[in-house]
């Protein structure tokens, strides 16, 4: 093993702050002082619900193993704390803690750590920051968080991996099997010891999973659903976009048992858009994926619990209120439901679309999906706001952007602002009238053809145009078939709440559906207004209305 740290930690900063002897007393009121042999681990990889450790004297080494090779990632000393996100996430541990010499430490189990975090605001700041600052140095660190994704960047499969660990702010290492700098990809998967047919591959230290997905991927990390028999939540909030998250840190910063579930990841649509730029109190702008992030771990920096992916498959009445069904069959009590799970985009009635989803059509606009592109040329269908923002983005990354609409113009389904960028954009063709009909290609999408004018009319024609991305902003569907039969819908499958439901029984609360004690905010709500700064208010006066329902005498 080398000497030299993989991260630096002499620097101290938010990321290695060293604690006080008055920050050691309050720590020491949570746990026990031991010592620790030299040698010994205290924390190892794949581990769930490790120990938090803080070093009263001594010296600790964290390190990865990889194929054999252990590499040394950081070393702690005296007045140093080990540990990072993934104590407070719940996922499995991808580093291991070892004590170099014999050392004296306080040790606190998981329990007690919350309860720290929960009484001790100061320390709580402190040991978050680090743990968050340590996360995104692991992130950066060319895979020293030791979990590799091995796969085809025109694979929907690895896709779906990729942007799960985006979401979930994993550390890994991406290799891309189509990148021109491997020379022989069957003589570097045999050395990872598997074949072309096992991927897309997720290695970790524990394990090699063979076709993954991020259902089974979660569950090896320990990110499943994990509560003890009959707990019961006072919330569960079901959806973890802005709308969710909202409503999941002022449930849990209000004193609310808070559980948010959530069937891909934190993020909902606005995890996808690559730049925000009316949302207030960020001038510059704001990616969505970091907005969300930041919700995110907010959320469980006040005590919520995240999920995912989680979906949620039945809503039954229960005992102590309501019973959500997950798709593995597990249940989860909960006193109140908060629906936020939003809406996805419709599918392009299109042959061999599903040959071509994720080899060539998107229904987001990352940095993943830019990258499969390469500064080709590529095709946004749409003219709402994610539509204009995916353009703007993709044609910021060098690519020539036509956008496909079947209006004459943006302007009555666009805000101002991303009509300004895209008519001062040199690179991006606005198409009216125009449709995607047809999509070309072999292992992925070459080419399109667009047909513009009005069939029926006699005056449409088509043309085949280059394209390596066709990425779809049209239609909104929501996600409520789990709750036919029991709360109010629209003819479209949106939720009616308030004083939009039929028939108001007179008691009904500000977002509450038909079912007392199911609240609905953000997209998948009849009438809402589909912005990031709505759902976000509404997500958070939810819980205005959560509190007032859980106060009734009944309850």
């Amino acid at each position: 093993m080398t000497e030299e740290t993989l991260i630096d930690t002499s620097s101290g900063g938010a990321a290695f702050p060293e604690l006080t002897a008055e920050q050691f007393e309050r720590i020491k009121a949570f746990g026990t002082v031991e010592t620790v042999a030299a040698g010994d681990v205290v924390f190892d990889e794949g581990q769930l619900d490790p120990d938090f450790v803080a070093i009263i004297d001594g010296s600790f080494s964290i390190v990865r193993r990889v194929d054999g090779q252990e590499t040394l990632i950081a070393r702690h000393g005296r007045g140093r704390f080990l540990g990072e996100l993934n104590m407070l996430t719940g996922q499995r541990t991808s580093l291991a803690g070892r004590a170099d010499v014999d050392s004296l430490v306080v040790r606190i189990g998981s329990d007690r750590f919350r309860d720290l975090l929960a009484s001790d605001a100061a320390l709580a700041d402190v040991i978050f920051a680090a743990f968050v600052a340590r996360r995104e140095a692991l992130r950066a660190g060319d895979g020293a968080g030791a979990m590799r994704i091995v796969g085809s960047r025109f694979s929907s499969s690895a896709l779906a991996l990729r942007s799960f660990a985006r979401r979930q702010r994993l550390a890994h290492l991406w290799v891309d099997l189509d990148d021109p700098g491997i020379e022989d990809v069957d003589v570097l998967l045999a050395g990872l010891g598997v074949r072309r047919g096992d991927t897309p591959v997720v290695i970790t230290p524990t394990a090699t999973l063979r076709r993954t997905t991020p259902g089974e991927l979660a569950a090896h990390l320990g990110l499943t659903f994990r509560t003890p028999a009959g707990h019961v939540f006072d919330v569960a909030v079901v959806g973890a976009g802005p709308a969710g998250l909202a409503a999941a840190v002022y449930g849990a910063s209000e004193g609310l048992d808070t559980v948010v579930l959530d069937s891909v990841g934190p993020g909902g649509q606005a995890g996808t858009s690559s730049r925000i730029e009316n949302y207030f109190g960020f001038p510059a702008g704001i990616s969505g994926g970091d907005l969300v992030e930041q919700g995110a771990l907010q959320a469980v920096r006040l005590g919520a619990t995240l999920n995912s992916p989680c979906h949620v498959e039945r809503l039954e009445h229960s005992e102590v209120g309501y019973g959500l069904t997950l798709g593995d069959g597990a249940t989860i009590e909960t006193r109140a439901v908060v629906v936020a799970v939003g809406v996805q985009y419709r599918r392009l009635p299109l042959p061999d679309l599903d040959r071509f989803e994720g080899a060539g059509v998107y229904y987001a606009a990352t940095e993943l999906e830019a990258q499969a592109c390469a500064s080709e040329p590529v095709v946004v269908v749409g003219g709402g706001n994610s539509a204009g923002q995916a353009a703007v983005f993709l044609a910021q990354r060098g690519s020539e952007v036509t956008i496909c609409i079947r209006r004459d113009g943006l302007e009555e389904s666009m805000s101002r602002y991303l009509i300004d960028r895209i008519e001062h954009a040199p690179n991006i063709t606005l198409a009216p009238r125009t449709e995607v009909v047809g999509l070309h290609g072999d292992e992925r999408l070459t080419s399109v053809t667009l047909r513009t004018g009005i069939v029926a009319a006699g005056t449409a024609t088509q043309r085949e145009v280059s394209c390596t991305g066709v990425f779809s902003f049209v239609g909104a569907v929501p996600f409520t078939g789990w709750l036919r039969g029991h709360c109010a819908l629209d003819d479209q499958g949106f939720v009616l709440t308030d004083r939009d439901l039929p028939t108001p029984n007179g008691g009904t609360l500000p977002f509450e559906t038909s079912c007392p004690g199911v609240f609905a905010v953000g997209d998948v709500r009849h009438r809402s207004m589909k912005r990031v700064a709505a759902a976000v208010g509404e997500g958070s006066s939810a819980i205005r209305s959560v509190h007032e329902y859980l106060a009734r005498p009944h309850r």
